[in-house]
């Protein structure tokens, strides 16, 4: 039902809002009656702790419940994700991150190659990747893979800074091939 004012201008209008203001109060209070109800019946504050909830199972963990919750809600809140299709620009990236090695060296038994050499194979391995991904297809890049192949094929998986100094001529030579095949290829950097 619509109210009428005056304003300070003497003009009379009419207006909703206390209707709507009535109505928004009146929701407000149902929802707190509601809530309030609810506490007293279904493991709310005021619930009695020998009377089993109806909500939950007599057993449930409280914190287990929530979680559970929360991890349902988070589940269904998530997209679903496609797997993107690899740019060629992973290679350009890979390949500059081991570019940027290139001025380094370590001297081995002398324990400065544990970061350097950790990190060259870390980047081999990145750019291995990336060309098998890259959408030219592993063919193209057949010479550096093969390099990489013969070098994790000595490696294995044994990553140890002992075993890496072992094969240090062997993953810096496969580094500086790999640069200079590249630079015979601009187009799959730049």
């Amino acid at each position: 039902m619509p109210v009428r004012t005056t304003a300070r201008s003497g003009i009379r209008r009419t207006t909703t809002a206390t209707g709507l203001r009535a109505t928004a109060v009146a929701i407000l209070a149902a929802a707190a009656l509601a809530s309030c109800t609810q506490g007293k019946t279904d493991g709310g504050l005021r619930a009695d702790p020998s009377v089993p909830s109806a909500t939950a199972s007599p057993s449930a963990d409280p914190v287990e419940n929530a979680d559970q919750a929360e991890q349902a809600a988070a589940e269904a809140t998530e997209e679903p994700t496609a797997r993107a299709e690899p740019g060629p620009e992973l290679v350009r990236d890979a390949f500059a991150t081991l570019q940027a090695t290139l001025g380094e060296t370590c001297t081995p038994g002398a324990g400065d190659c544990a970061y350097f050499l950790g990190r060259v194979t870390q980047e081999l391995t990145e750019l291995d990747e990336a060309m098998r991904a890259d959408p030219k297809g592993p063919g193209h890049f057949k010479q550096p893979l093969a390099d990489m192949k013969v070098l994790f094929g000595k490696l294995g998986k044994d990553r140890s800074t002992p075993h890496l100094e072992k094969h240090f001529s062997e993953i810096v030579g496969t580094r500086d091939g790999i640069n200079t095949w590249m630079q015979d290829h601009p187009d799959d950097y730049r």
